[in-house]
């Protein structure tokens, strides 16, 4: 029996974004997102990564993907993407894994619709194309350069304007996926053949990042694009947070003696109390070496580390020690020297008033500040409901 498979092509090299199908968006490095993407797509048996680069190999293995490695004859500035769909192709079929129907899924364009992958499936399963691709309507007026310069309209007539409703719209291709039947595609040698349908999707997924600045705007509108609001669910096995700025306001009172007082949320200790109770791991881990943290933390029954430099060795540690996948953990921060942690985790958190570096990192930014909520906002999000 055949198989659908999503193959994402994925190269460590970019000249215009170092490292980008690394780079993150809403927290989430590109190719995890394809990955995540595909996979929950009901029609796709198998996630592939095709890489020529060991780190994305490593991320796109960890999201879940199966991965292939991606010959150096292939993997160039000059190599199409076509080369490398077949060759993974060729190596599932070599492996006794029969291809049916591929969506080829590109990382670079990080909003990528599931349902509008199963719909692309559904259309070359029903036999109703042999190849489809995602776009979006659009009613814009296209216009090219002439001669000296002079402007030509192309999908309209210049001297007549009418109303959008009057107006046949047309179809701009995202590039965010292409489905094709496999036989079809050997044949063919491209990913347009036969009966070619059009997957419409939502305009605001339509981004595809080729530089810095598409990359910076794709970030600031994750939230907005995802809906990725109080009411999502962070489905993780384990907590960890800072303590500075976190449990606490980030302010400290000084006495007379040079002891320190810091304010804590009630809302916070109750939160912790129903993750313990739930039976979720939690760990704090403090750069300080402070008396307050371990008060704070034997108040609310939960291990700390404090007085670490290092914290993502720190955190790999506990990880380890405690049978949890990195990708399985939230770690909630406020500023920079959160960042290492945070970039390791499968969901780095930042309170509503972070550091702009760390709000930049995380893939879920909280409302409420340090001190006062934040942790208690983290937990109703992480706990079942």
């Amino acid at each position: 029996m055949t198989r659908n498979v999503a193959i994402i092509p994925a190269r460590g090299g970019s000249k215009q974004v170092p490292r980008k199908n690394l780079r993150r968006v809403g927290g989430v490095p590109l190719v995890e997102r394809a990955v995540r993407a595909a996979a929950a797509a009901s029609g796709v048996d198998l996630v592939v990564v095709s890489t020529d680069d060991a780190e994305i190999a490593a991320v796109a293995a960890a999201a879940g993907a199966r991965v292939i490695t991606r010959p150096a004859e292939i993997s160039g500035d000059t190599a199409s993407s076509e080369s490398a769909v077949l060759h993974a192709m060729d190596e599932l079929e070599g492996t006794g894994i029969p291809v049916g129907i591929v969506v080829f899924v590109q990382a670079t364009s990080p909003f990528i619709p599931t349902a509008g992958i199963d719909e692309a499936i559904g259309l070359i399963a029903d036999g109703r194309c042999d190849s489809a691709f995602s776009a979006h309507e659009t009613y814009g007026f296209l216009w090219r350069r002439g001669e000296d310069r002079a402007a030509e309209a192309i999908n309209h007539d210049a001297a007549h304007r009418p109303r959008r409703q009057d107006r046949e719209p047309h179809y701009l291709e995202t590039g965010a996926f292409y489905a094709f039947d496999a036989a079809g595609f050997r044949a063919a040698g491209h990913r347009f053949f036969g009966r070619i349908g059009i997957v419409e999707v939502p305009e605001q997924t339509a981004v595809e990042i080729d530089d810095a600045h598409q990359l910076a705007m794709a970030d600031a509108v994750a939230d907005l694009v995802e809906a990725s609001d109080v009411d999502v669910r962070i489905p993780v096995r384990a907590v960890v947070t800072d303590f500075d700025g976190v449990h606490t306001d980030d302010t400290a009172l000084v006495d007379s003696e040079g002891r320190e007082h810091v304010r804590v949320s009630r809302e916070d200790g109750m939160g912790v109390s129903l993750l313990r109770r739930a039976g979720i791991p939690m760990l704090i881990l403090s750069t300080e070496t402070n008396p307050v943290v371990r008060a704070r933390a034997d108040k609310l029954q939960v291990p700390v580390l404090h007085g670490i430099d290092d914290k993502a060795t720190a955190l790999a540690g506990w990880a380890a020690d405690n049978g949890v996948a990195l990708s399985d953990i939230a770690y909630l921060g406020n500023d920079v020297n959160d960042l290492a942690a945070m970039a390791i985790v499968g969901w780095p958190v930042a309170v509503g008033n972070a550091h702009p570096a760390v709000r930049e990192q995380a893939r879920v930014v909280l409302e409420r500040n340090g001190g006062r909520g934040a942790v208690r906002e983290l937990v109703e999000r992480v706990l079942p409901r």
